[in-house]
């Protein structure tokens, strides 16, 4: 992928450098800063970082305006190349230290990691192949890269559903212990309420002999 320059302005509104920007950055910065989509994407609290709130609108509206795709994953495994970690595993909030809200000149500090392709170019040149072998090999050299790059983001994200998993869990076990803690209070209360009826019912009865009813001193004092 190429790179933009990005024009920085002083303070009379005369330039004062250019800095190299990957586009895959400004046109993240666009998505992230523009308030018209703030309900699907937009900077956390403190512009340090910034959070997709709705990942399948953000791919199927927002991705296909400046990307011309719609791949969430894609736009995710893009992320990781410029050095973008996942801060959490609640929700899908990216950060980099040079990608901040208010300083979009440090764009141009951001720096996408070597691959797995360019190390190998430091390597002593191989034999000069056929064109058809060298298509096939190129071919499959992609393909196996692919497939790896593949494989490490799905292990990523399996890591992150189990941990978020385990999250739930213990709230579902504290959710639980809690309702069940009041069933507990539910029924002293109710067993409290039956044994007052009960002590009433008792007291009118000892009140009568062989059907009788007694004076009781208090009835006298009344």
């Amino acid at each position: 992928m190429g790179e933009k320059g990005l024009l920085l302005l002083d303070e009379c509104g005369m330039t004062r450098k250019k800095i190299n920007t990957a586009p895959f950055l400004l046109k993240t910065y666009m998505l992230v800063d523009d308030p018209e989509t703030d309900t699907v994407v937009s900077w956390n609290e403190d512009g340090t970082a910034f959070v997709v709130w709705q990942p399948a609108e953000f791919a199927t509206d927002l991705l296909p305006t400046l990307f011309k795709h719609s791949n969430f994953s894609s736009f995710v495994r893009q992320l990781n190349t410029y050095g973008f970690r996942k801060v959490t595993t609640i929700r899908w909030e990216f950060r980099n230290e040079m990608f901040r809200r208010d300083n979009q000149e440090l764009l141009g500090k951001i720096r996408r990691r070597k691959t797995w392709r360019n190390r190998r170019q430091a390597l002593p040149e191989p034999p000069i192949l056929p064109t058809n072998a060298r298509t096939n090999s190129d071919q499959r050299s992609s393909s196996t890269m692919s497939s790896s790059n593949e494989f490490n983001f799905l292990v990523d994200e399996n890591k992150k559903l189990k941990k978020e998993n385990e999250v739930l869990c213990s709230q579902l076990t504290t959710m639980k212990k809690k309702y069940q803690d009041l069933l507990h209070l539910v029924s002293i209360y109710g067993n409290q309420n039956r044994d007052d009826s009960n002590d009433a019912d008792n007291n009118r009865n000892r009140c009568k002999l062989f059907g009788v009813r007694l004076e009781l001193q208090e009835d006298r004092d009344n």
